[in-house]
């Protein structure tokens, strides 16, 4: 059974910044994507970034691009989410997911074979 447990989360200033983690225990996700989704209030859940099991290939919604940056360190199962100029509307619960296909399917939402819980950041103006 796999378990992905997303840490970092917090309040923070408009314009600062945050780093999310999600390790997963279970068994090593080998060959899998590993990526970050949000949701905010009264809004439907939404693709952040992804990274495919190398690094080598990462997708990111337009919204975030050139303020996070995703990361992976498969030596410890771990993924990260690297948040600057941080905005109030960046605010929501954050969370983790896995999937063993591709970077697109995975921004696309159409195969996540696993959830993390997820992470509240809120980030006041």
């Amino acid at each position: 059974q796999v378990q992905l447990v997303e840490s970092g989360g917090g309040l923070v200033q408009s314009g600062g910044s945050l780093r999310l983690s999600c390790a997963a225990s279970g068994r090593t996700l080998s060959g899998y994507v590993m990526g970050w989704f949000r949701q905010a209030p009264g809004k439907e859940r939404e693709f952040v970034a992804a990274a495919s099991w190398s690094g080598g290939s990462t997708n990111y919604a337009d919204s975030v691009k050139g303020r996070f940056t995703i990361s992976r360190d498969n030596a410890k199962n771990s993924v990260y989410l690297q948040m600057n100029s941080l905005r109030p509307a960046d605010t929501a619960v954050y969370y983790c997911a896995a999937s063993l296909s591709s970077t697109d399917v995975l921004k696309s939402g159409n195969r996540v074979d696993y959830w993390g819980k997820g992470t509240l950041v809120t980030v006041s103006s």
